[in-house]
């Protein structure tokens, strides 16, 4: 699968006193940029949480905070599934500035029912998407 790249900016909501992206603000673009991800292979999560009753929350999340970003930076966070199981799918992602890297997230998000919060089987419609992305 290839990567999805998604374009953010820094605003001053983002940043701490000092016009440093704080270290939490990394998690929204990476979240967003897996929304992003799943719209571009045709899904939108709202719709998803209504029929057939999924939501997709993060259950594990390792990063690597590797330089910082500051106000009005230009990043680029990266998404790309790297494996999947009958009820999660794992990420890589990246979070760049031009050349450098800034962090590194490894997160693996559960399918679960958006009522009982229980686990659910990925549906086979999402399944085939994760193969191949770019058919849909």
């Amino acid at each position: 699968m290839s990567a999805f790249s998604w374009p953010v900016r820094v605003y001053w909501e983002d940043t701490d006193a000092g016009g440093v992206v704080y270290y939490a603000t990394y998690l929204r673009f990476l979240e967003r940029a897996r929304t992003e991800w799943l719209r571009s292979c045709g899904f939108s999560q709202q719709a998803l949480a209504q029929d057939p009753g999924i939501i997709f929350p993060v259950v594990n999340l390792r990063i690597q905070y590797k330089r910082p970003a500051r106000l009005d930076d230009e990043l680029l966070v990266s998404c790309e599934a790297r494996s999947q199981g009958a009820t999660a799918i794992s990420f890589a992602q990246r979070i760049s500035a031009g050349a450098h890297t800034l962090a590194e997230a490894e997160v693996q998000v559960a399918c679960v029912d958006a009522g009982t919060f229980r686990p659910k089987r990925l549906p086979s419609f999402l399944m085939n998407a994760l193969v191949a992305p770019e058919a849909h």
